[in-house]
């Protein structure tokens, strides 16, 4: 996998997944859809996708993790209260991916159409962020929707109330719905 530019791949970072620093748009997405994110291409930044380099791609090696053996991203220095830590980037579609476990919702629009951001494939560090459960007793980031300078309504991943320690697993909440369709039972055992 090389260089596209003057992007630097991260450390750790898979060999079979594309890393990318702006959202790819899937043929799925109608133009008047692209047009309500913000796609407009005279518009579009090319600054980097995160503030500020917040974070690295780590080896989980603790065995009681429940992503023992996989990767996680952590913090590479304190990251205060409600701050934009990074977006989540891949690819944008309006298609269906229920074997996909990196396709976040970023929007439906009044006519029910699912828009989602799918990082299976291509993505950046984000898609590295695990589920809280079985780690600590509650999430230290969330997802929340933002606009870019530019207009771009993007997915995005801020620290919560409580500043993140250098050197900790930066960890949401999947949701109860993500756990049940994984594991098949209901969302009142997927705590």
């Amino acid at each position: 996998m090389g260089r596209k530019g003057t992007e630097r791949i991260p450390a750790r970072w898979p060999d079979n997944v594309r890393y990318i620093t702006q959202p790819q748009y899937h043929a799925s997405v109608p133009a008047h859809i692209r047009s309500f994110i913000g796609t407009d291409s005279s518009r579009a930044s090319h600054k980097s996708h995160a503030p500020q380099s917040f974070v690295s791609i780590q080896l989980i090696t603790t065995p009681s993790h429940p992503a023992y053996g996989q990767r996680g991203l952590f913090a590479t220095k304190k990251i205060p209260p409600r701050t934009l830590i990074l977006d989540y980037i891949g690819e944008v579609h309006c298609d269906d991916r229920p074997d996909s476990d990196y396709d976040l919702s970023l929007y439906r629009t009044p006519d029910y159409v699912s828009v989602g951001v799918d990082a299976q494939r291509a993505g950046n560090e984000a898609r590295f962020i695990n589920d809280y459960r079985g780690v600590q007793a509650k999430p230290n980031a969330l997802f929340q929707e933002r606009r870019t300078d530019t207009g771009e309504l993007r997915m995005s991943v801020w620290s919560g109330s409580e500043a993140i320690k250098k050197g900790d697993e930066l960890l949401i909440s999947y949701g109860k719905s993500w756990w049940k369709e994984r594991r098949g039972q209901s969302a009142c055992d997927a705590q």
